[in-house]
């Protein structure tokens, strides 16, 4: 199927007023006359036809959660159109603002808002107009349906009468008066995702469909050993297969074929020759590695009142140390991409959660200005964060300049496991202490995580660094220490981070990042702390817990879960925990209580799970309960099973029985408390969830063991060993 066709026949429907779209299989990244991607201007984000239709554009894509839903809806409610009315371009670098990268669980805190305030812009501009044609004042307007109309009743004029040829002309107004809540008919209801009918009978176009005339099948070559050097190939290897065509480019090696299956074989075939590279360790000693390494930087992210001091003088002690290990974004389906090259000029279709920033990124390392490479997103496999889609892009693209036609690169099962750039390690350790009374006076968390650098998130490139070609570096983040800061009122307060200069296998955000494994060293070390003072878990943490929105949170969910208070540990196998964050520390409130069953091998069952969700204002409430669901699930199986396994030389976890994810036998009932506040900001759901789940995991085996689980996964051999070694029977 060739969509850049059916895209183009769509727009051409719509009768646009100021645009002619080029999406024509011509594939050239030329200039639309008079459509704007600058992002302080109207018309970057929507454009209203003569049909009565409005096209809105996202530099935002959605991933599977929901915004294709969403931004309509917002646009729907600002603008006064039928939502039926408004379509939706995404993620394509020519047509689209850049609004920066779809991450963060800013799609809709972000992207959401400035297409917000672009479209009540918009509305206050197209009653200024009708104000003048009706000889009315403005304040006795309003835009309804797609047209603008008296309050009062009477006439109206339709929105495609006022606009010119020439659209709005007009920098986005940040003060423009938004709709009142309370008259809201599209936000905060359900809204039934338009993509869902075509996913659901097969008709929907993923990367991995994508075609177009003339296009070759490309596979990348990578050595045996990570970091090795290319020293000789044999092209006579792949002799026998028809138009099979070698691409070298110093150390990157990649063949094309016109048939998928010829490349596959050719990739098996051809005989290449490697030296050198490795790994500085393995991953049964990463630990240790991360603990040993040298520290490039620390900071001091959080401080109150003078821990030292007040550590050293109270009576009870307490510290653990907590392991987060390296982690895979698994995607259920390997990295796609397809790119074309021509003189002077190049297009990717990938499903790069930030088609802007990598616009740039293979512009460099193509040699090429930045205006003459476009950049299309197309839904693939989710990875939340950054797994090999970008590589297969790059990948593609080197092949397609080479031979000089467009290029599809589909990764392998084994490459997307073993290249993937992975989730960090982390290791944090909690010290703190208690008062005579049993009241918190001390709390020191440490984290110890690579610095940000060019190498997160996955900056260089494979394929750019194997054929030495530029490309940008730089994207500073230091979001994986985030979540090292208990949410709760403690005097004596030290949160740092230690910053370490590299990780053995190339790093990259996964879902949360960092944040996981800081929640669930702040949120075990909390209840430590409850059972230390001879508190209940819940009770405790009110105690300590002073903002009205957190303290809602946790006490929903404790109703909701039909928490029942005990201070000691259950050790009968069955147990219940709980675990809270306010995600980054300012934005989205999440309290997850679980219950779990704890079988006399150490197999560990989450039977029941209840959670609560403050993410301020809901605009789509079914993509929020997804979004929260997904977290919940997805971070189950990352505390469970999820570690990366390597050598010397490679990742040895290479496929789903070396590497196990969560299943459908392992998902338990959960109940789902959204909290909308209609009237605060909308707040992310993308993420949220997600940091809580492995402490009320931890917290619930400890009811059911009395046994603290610090280090993840939390497999069955890994409990077996701490249940023989503590001597706990049960069952």
């Amino acid at each position: 199927m060739n969509i850049h066709t059916s895209r183009r026949n769509f727009l051409k429907s719509t009768g646009a007023l100021f645009i002619a779209i080029p999406f024509a299989s011509e594939l050239k990244a030329e200039v639309i006359s008079g459509k704007t991607v600058d992002a302080a201007q109207v018309d970057a984000y929507l454009a209203l036809h003569a049909d009565g239709t409005a096209t809105i554009y996202s530099g935002k894509v959605d991933l599977g959660t929901g915004l294709r839903a969403a931004f309509p809806q917002i646009a729907a409610e600002e603008l006064g159109l039928p939502i039926d009315k408004i379509k939706l371009i995404e993620g394509d670098t020519l047509l689209t603002p850049d609004q920066g990268p779809t991450s963060g669980s800013n799609g809709i805190p972000k992207g959401g808002m400035q297409l917000r305030q672009a479209a009540a812009t918009a509305r206050q501009a197209l009653i200024k107009l009708a104000a003048e044609k009706l000889g009315k004042p403005v304040n006795e307007l309003d835009a309804i349906n797609g047209e603008v109309r008296p309050k009062a009743g009477g006439a109206g004029l339709s929105f495609a009468s006022l606009i010119t040829d020439k659209g709005f002309e007009l920098k986005l107004d940040g003060k423009a008066p938004v709709r009142d809540s309370r008259m809201h008919q599209y936000v905060g209801k359900h809204v039934p995702r338009p993509d869902i009918p075509a996913k659901a009978t097969g008709r929907h176009v993923y990367m991995h469909d994508f075609d177009m005339p003339g296009m070759m099948h490309g596979r990348t070559i990578r050595p045996a050993i990570i970091g090795a050097e290319l020293v000789s190939v044999d092209e006579s290897s792949i002799a026998s297969i028809p138009g099979a065509k070698i691409v070298r480019i110093k150390n990157f090696l990649g063949v094309v074929a016109p048939d998928e299956w010829d490349v596959v074989r050719a990739a098996k075939m051809l005989k290449a020759e490697w030296k050198g590279g490795g790994l500085p360790t393995d991953s049964a000693g990463l630990r240790d590695y991360v603990k040993a390494q040298k520290v490039s930087s620390t900071e001091a992210l959080d401080k109150a009142g003078d821990f030292a001091t007040a550590y050293a003088a109270a009576p009870k002690k307490l510290s653990g140390e907590f392991y987060w290990p390296t982690q895979s974004h698994a995607s259920l389906g390997p990295s796609c991409a397809v790119a074309d090259v021509k003189e002077g000029e190049a297009t990717i279709w990938c499903s790069s959660q930030g088609t802007h920033r990598y616009a740039k990124h293979f512009a460099d390392m193509l040699g090429l200005p930045a205006n003459k490479m476009r950049v299309h997103y197309l839904d693939g496999a989710g990875c939340y964060g950054m797994n090999g889609h970008e590589d297969a892009a790059a990948d593609a693209a080197f092949m397609s300049k080479a031979i000089g036609k467009p290029v599809r690169v589909q990764w392998t099962r084994e490459d997307e496991h073993g290249l993937d750039p992975k989730g960090p390690p982390q290791v944090i350790t909690q010290e703190a202490a208690l008062s005579a009374d049993g009241k918190i006076v001390a709390w020191h968390t440490t984290m110890r995580c690579p610095k940000p650098t060019d190498k997160l998130p996955t900056i260089p490139l494979l394929s750019p660094v194997e054929a030495d070609a530029k490309q940008v570096k730089g994207i500073a983040t230091g979001s994986l220490s985030s979540g090292g800061k208990p949410p709760y009122d403690v005097p004596n307060l030290l949160v740092e981070v230690h910053w370490l200069e590299d990780t053995p296998l190339r790093a990259s955000h996964l879902r949360a990042p960092g944040k996981i494994g800081n929640c669930l060293a702040v949120e075990t070390f909390m209840d430590e702390l409850a059972l230390a003072a001879g508190k209940d878990p819940v009770e405790f943490r009110l105690a300590y817990l002073s903002d009205p929105r957190g303290r809602e949170a946790v006490e929903r969910v404790a109703k909701l879960f039909n928490w029942d208070k005990r201070v000691e540990p259950r050790r009968n196998g069955k147990g219940r925990g709980i675990g809270f964050t306010q995600y980054k520390g300012d934005e989205t409130y999440v309290a997850i209580a679980m219950e779990v069953d704890v079988s006399a091998d150490g197999h560990i069952k989450v039977t029941r799970v209840a959670a609560t969700h403050d993410c301020g204002q809901i605009i789509s409430p079914d993509g929020v309960r997804s979004q929260v669901e997904g977290c919940i699930l997805q971070t189950i199986g990352r505390t469970l099973f999820e570690e990366v396994k390597f050598d010397r030389n490679h990742v040895t976890s290479r496929d789903w029985a070396s590497y196990p994810i969560l299943t459908f036998p392992d998902v338990p009932e959960m109940k789902i408390e959204l909290i909308d506040r209609p009237n605060e900001p909308p707040r992310g759901a993308g993420e949220a969830a997600t940091a809580p789940v492995a402490a009320a995991l931890a917290n619930a085996v400890f009811d059911a063991t009395g046994i603290r689980l610090r280090t993840v996964p939390f497999t069955a051999a890994r409990v077996k060993s701490a249940m023989v070694e503590t001597g706990v029977k049960f069952g």
